[in-house]
């Protein structure tokens, strides 16, 4: 026990875990917050979409030789995507899960080619197999990915906080949002933005394909034992943050991926929560 919390005492206290830490207590914030919004809506699934969207953007600025700078070209990419699979939901030809599934398969195809075709690397598959679930190790990530990660998370909470009642109002019922005279067309606009933000943050720590994972276990996890939404939120958020938090730490000991351990930690996390809100009805 003792040898244990030394190593992780000395893993602690290295720069690159502190980094991992810091970027990985953010995105856990972020994703949680507008996870229980998604779910409630029904748009769960388009976390997983968007991160297909973002490997695309991703191929592509490696094809361009983009390197470091890369997420100038897979942000845009990805609220673009975002804001089309949202407005393609509200049209009767073709539904929200359709041109989720349309979207993100067409962008994983595309940016595997493309990848193959200009095979800038001489370890294609471990640079694929990395970009879909997560960096084998911690330390990939640089002080520009945490400054990015710091001044966008700030923006996704204070969008939170600020908009949280007009969240609430189309969150549940959109349509009397609008004739209250609500600008829902207006924030759902900014909130695809934001999501999109956050998928593109959360992919440098768990993947593309392990992405979807951190907006929904916090949420369904919340919901087994809460009912209100401002109890489901806060929960959402403390359970996301634990979850990686403990995720982080136990693939430092065990000397797991990042990405596929936080994942599991919410699945075990997800089952208390079940358990805990059987015992309470």
């Amino acid at each position: 026990m003792n040898d244990t919390l030394s190593v992780l005492a000395l893993y602690l206290s290295k720069p690159f875990v502190q980094k991992a830490l810091i970027v990985g207590v953010l995105i856990a914030l972020c994703s949680s917050l507008l996870g229980v919004t998604l779910v409630l809506k029904r748009l769960s699934f388009i976390g997983d979409g968007l991160s297909h969207v973002a490997f695309g953007g991703m191929a592509i600025a490696a094809v361009l030789g983009l390197g470091s700078i890369n997420m100038y070209v897979i942000l845009p990419i990805t609220v673009i995507s975002a804001i089309v699979i949202l407005s393609a939901g509200q049209n009767a030809r073709i539904k929200g899960d359709a041109a989720i599934a349309m979207i993100s398969v067409g962008a994983l195809a595309l940016g595997y080619l493309l990848m193959n075709i200009f095979n800038t690397s001489s370890n294609l598959s471990g640079d694929v197999c990395s970009t879909l679930f997560g960096s084998t190790s911690i330390m990939t990530l640089s002080n520009w990915n945490v400054i990015l990660c710091i001044i966008l998370s700030v923006v996704v909470v204070t969008f939170f906080i600020l908009l949280y009642n007009y969240i609430f109002a189309i969150t549940f019922d959109e349509n009397f949002a609008k004739a209250v005279g609500t600008k829902v067309k207006i924030l759902n606009f900014v909130t695809a933005i934001v999501i999109a933000v956050i998928i593109v943050l959360a992919m440098n720590l768990v993947g593309s394909l392990l992405v979807s994972a951190l907006i929904i276990f916090p949420a369904l996890s919340a919901m087994r034992i809460y009912n209100s939404f401002k109890s489901v939120t806060i929960f959402s958020a403390v359970f996301s943050v634990v979850c990686t938090l403990s995720g982080i730490i136990l693939s430092i000991l065990i000397n797991t991926p990042v990405g596929a351990t936080i994942v599991a930690v919410d699945m075990v996390g997800f089952l208390i929560c079940v358990i805990i809100g059987a015992l309470r009805r």
